[in-house]
């Protein structure tokens, strides 16, 4: 497998630093809101990474933190007279609620910042004592950017160039406006720690190294999270930890494409901010998470009514295929007979079949390209389903067992992307309903219309049968005949 180093600026091959074992550190969220859309997609793209990783025989360990003390957890605990404590507890939980929804697994360690405070003094004493640090005289702790030589080697910045438009605000205490603080004193009506420098808390970067490296052996196999986390966060990351353990603090860096709003940047201020309880209370969580695969994880990602509704409509094609797999007979090539029939197509179309099964592997462990591995499963389910449609392709000679190999790579699919999970009746069923809903059709009605069609045309007043018909479609109501019987469906 293949992955882009953002540290080299490369594809590399992934080769876990311990054999048959590779740990992934991801940045989370921090707690004073409800997750976003650009949340959602980081989350997803790190699930389906370690869901590879592990189908492709390795142990993965995988560890994603909460940041449960910052400024904007206290301004909000302020604005609501409650504690910072209660505001993280909050939206961790409707954290959890959200990515449970979008069948995201918990990582194996969800550290909170707050639970390692300990380690995050130790590490900021040994870059003290290394003088890589430095306490301000109001008790601020400050990392020295200048006393790290590879400054700037993940994000490509050289310090003399930032250094150039840097200013040290009022009240800071820095040798170099390049600094970044490593711990904040208290102050007044805060959460606070004792520490050798006085009470205070850590700040925003101590935080993922001392985390990261006292859940996971260093170096890192895999670090990442959002590609604004690149610079400062990651860079002072890197920083901090290899001046103060003089080793690489982690081989690949990770990080996936940010997501804007019909082409705006998401953003309160512009009234396009889109939480993921907002998107899923009109949108299945599968067809949400099918969406956030549809692109290249490190490529930036529109989020539009149009896109999701474009997701909606691929993923009921595919879930109408694998109700027709699933409805055939077990085992059985759908009623296919031997191997007469014209074999000149249909050993084309079989050998269509094994490169494009062969294809979507190649394609996830091309830097986990989800986007085409997913384009050739539609693919691959489009050429099953004309060769269900065709009689002659059905009954050729390398073709009769496709729709059998379709339905048996079924969990490979599920297991990697987390999508196709729910019985494809199921889905069909909740999405017309869903969509019924949104054009505020009255199931009860069309149903009974339904019923009083079906009537109708038992006692061969086909007349009846066609008025109705005509009145449902008035309603945006389709309506399928079949041998087994009339259904209804939104198209």
């Amino acid at each position: 497998m293949q992955l882009y180093n953002a540290l080299s600026r490369k594809k590399e091959d992934f080769i876990p630093v311990r054999p048959g074992k590779a740990s992934v550190y991801a940045c989370g969220i921090t707690a004073y809101d409800y997750c976003h859309i650009g949340h959602a997609r980081s989350a997803v793209v790190f699930d389906v990474l370690v869901r590879r990783l592990e189908q492709t025989g390795l142990d993965v360990t995988f560890v994603r933190n909460f940041t449960d003390v910052d400024d904007k957890i206290i301004n909000r605990a302020a604005g609501e007279d409650t504690t910072s404590d209660a505001v993280a507890e909050r939206f961790i939980r409707a954290f959890h609620e959200d990515m449970d929804r979008l069948n995201v697994r918990r990582p194996d360690a969800e550290p909170r910042a707050t639970r390692y405070i300990d380690a995050m003094t130790q590490l900021c004493r040994i870059l003290v004592d290394k003088g890589h640090a430095y306490a301000a005289p109001g008790g601020d702790v400050y990392f020295r950017v200048r006393s790290f030589a590879g400054y700037g080697k993940l994000s490509g910045r050289d310090p003399d160039e930032l250094r150039a438009g840097a200013r040290v605000a009022p009240g800071e205490e820095k040798e170099d406006p390049l600094d970044f603080a490593l711990w904040k004193s208290a102050k007044p009506g805060e959460p606070a720690w004792d520490s050798p420098w006085g009470p205070g808390r850590p700040g925003w970067h101590i935080e993922c190294s001392a985390m990261s490296a006292q859940e996971l052996p260093l170096p890192l196999d895999i670090h990442g999270g959002g590609q604004d986390l690149i610079f400062p966060h990651h860079e002072n990351e890197i920083a901090q930890s290899e001046a103060a353990w003089g080793r690489e603090f982690a081989r690949f860096w990770v990080h996936n494409g940010l997501v804007r709003v019909n082409s705006e940047k998401m953003s309160k201020s512009l009234n396009n901010f889109k939480t993921v309880r907002d998107i899923l209370d009109d949108c299945p969580p599968e067809v949400l998470r099918y969406f956030l695969l549809t692109r290249h994880y490190r490529s930036p990602m529109d989020f539009s009514a149009e896109a999701l509704a474009e997701a909606e409509k691929n993923m009921r094609r595919i879930y109408e295929t694998l109700d027709l797999l699933e409805q055939a007979p077990s085992g059985s090539p759908i009623g296919a007979p031997g191997n007469s029939g014209a074999p000149g197509e249909s050993v084309e179309t079989a050998k269509e079949f094994e490169r494009l099964a062969v294809a979507w592997e190649a394609a996830l462990d091309d830097d986990l390209n989800t986007a085409a591995a997913l384009g050739h499963i539609n693919s691959l389910l489009h050429l099953v389903q004309r060769v269900m449609d065709d009689k002659a392709l059905r009954a050729g000679a390398g073709t009769r067992h496709l729709p059998a190999r379709a339905a048996a790579m079924l969990p490979a699919w599920r297991a990697v992307f987390g999508i196709f999970l729910l019985p494809p009746g199921q889905f069909l069923e909740d999405l017309k309903r869903l969509r019924a809903a949104r054009r505020r059709i009255d199931v009860a009605q069309v149903e009974a219309m339904l019923r009083e069609r079906t009537e109708a045309r038992g006692r061969k007043d086909f007349a009846a049968a066609d008025r109705l018909r005509a009145a449902l479609a008035d309603l945006g109501v389709e309506v399928r005949d079949s041998a087994q019987g009339s259904e209804w469906d939104v198209p």
